[in-house]
């Protein structure tokens, strides 16, 4: 294959997750071992340093309907409200009529945030059911593929793009860049927000490789695909959703002048070794010891007569899961908010999932899956760890810059 972003043929082979089923498409009962799998493959560009997958699902299974939700997190909720409040501070404070497309908006929980701030908003979903929640909730979404054809059917320009957690998940990468670069105002910003390839490594949070993310960007990498389609970042920092994600401030190239803290995580970045190959072999030495350890962990709690449960059923979980082969003979249920996973099973170990409501007794351990929302997760639940239950996190998020 050739790079995703540059179209270099120097690639190399890094991670190996084995093959793996598409890690959103939780099941019915009668789907159950139906699913097919693919390879979970990680290659390193020696030439613009990006890594990325070198297999592609296609894009139309895995995003023309799923269930993953935006608005059920708190946390996630109230971090969209503060990007959309500072984006609206910092260029749009004074001025009319203001419009912002949000792509991959999902149920629109980050549309509702720019709506209060008197913007007009479009939303582009592939997802279907998604698409159709964000529409009844007063949100106005076009069900459709983001890309380079479907801004010229929207046919207007705007004040804001954002794409929040969707920008390494482009199937159709550059047409995607050439649409924003099509459709954004000759002073307007470009919201992307990206797991940060650097914390991936830091937190060992391998889980964050799945077949969604075709891409794992740093800022080098994604600095490149900008530059490529007469784009540029001129500010940045790092934020700890997710773990730590980028949030990067992008224009036309010359509209505005790089800034300070962007030059200082750029030195940052270069000084980690993230971009070099070396750090992707070490990568992908502590993967593989962090398996043997979990492994230890879950089968020493069940040969103790402890029952586990996950907590939360986010689609990287099941990256995680299927990796080390935990199923519901470690792994009884997982525990969910999402009233769309009701009844479901997780794809690959088949895990049976349990909406909260659903869940009678506690177990003695709750491996936490959605380890992302710790600080969520802990508040919480206060009351069943003061009764002795265990939240173990087999990645525990260290947020620094």
């Amino acid at each position: 294959m050739i790079c995703r972003v540059c179209d270099s043929a120097n690639l190399e082979p890094v991670i190996d997750l084995g093959e793996q089923p598409w890690c959103n498409n939780f099941l019915k009962k009668e789907d159950v071992g139906k699913e097919p799998y693919y390879p979970l493959r990680v290659l390193f560009c020696h030439d613009c340093h990006t890594s990325q997958l070198d297999f592609t699902v296609k894009k139309e299974v895995m995003f023309g309907d799923h269930t993953y939700l935006s608005g059920v997190t708190k946390s996630l909720s109230q971090h969209f409200r503060n990007i959309a409040q500072e984006v609206d501070r910092r260029f749009f404070a004074q001025k009319r009529n203001k419009a912002v497309l949000d792509i991959g908006s999902n149920d629109g929980t980050q549309l509702k945030h720019f709506q209060s701030l008197g913007y007009d908003v479009v939303g582009v979903e592939s997802s279907k059911t998604t698409a159709r929640i964000a529409n009844d909730a007063g949100v106005p979404t076009v069900n459709t593929f983001f890309n380079e054809e479907a801004m010229k059917e929207i046919g207007r320009q705007f004040d804001v793009f954002n794409a929040a957690g969707v920008f390494f998940h482009l199937e159709e990468l550059h047409s995607v860049c050439r649409a924003i670069k099509l459709g954004l105002k000759p002073e307007g910003v470009f919201v992307v927000q990206f797991l940060y390839m650097r914390n991936i490594m830091s937190n060992l949070a391998f889980d964050q490789i799945y077949h969604e993310h075709l891409l794992y960007y740093t800022l080098e990498t994604i600095e490149v695909l900008l530059n490529r389609h007469g784009l540029s970042m001129f500010d940045a920092y790092l934020a700890p959703i997710h773990g730590g994600s980028i949030i990067g401030f992008v224009g036309h190239q010359g509209s505005y002048q790089p800034s300070a803290r962007l030059v200082e995580l750029r030195e940052q970045e270069d000084t980690s070794g993230c971009n070099t190959i070396a750090a992707y072999r070490e990568f992908d030495l502590r993967i593989k010891r962090m398996k043997q350890e979990n492994l230890d962990y879950l089968h020493s709690a069940r040969a103790t007569g402890k029952r586990v449960y996950g907590f939360g059923a986010p689609v990287k979980g099941n990256t995680m899961l299927n990796y080390f082969g935990a199923g519901p003979s470690l792994i009884e249920y997982l525990v969910e908010k999402n009233q769309l996973r009701r009844g479901l099973y997780s794809p690959g170990m088949h895990i049976p999932l349990l909406i909260e409501d659903e869940v009678n007794h506690p177990p003695d351990i709750y491996y936490v899956l959605a380890w992302n929302f710790k600080d969520e997760i802990l508040k919480n639940n206060q009351g069943l760890i003061d009764q002795g239950v265990e939240f173990y996190f087999p990645v525990n998020p260290k947020f620094s810059t």
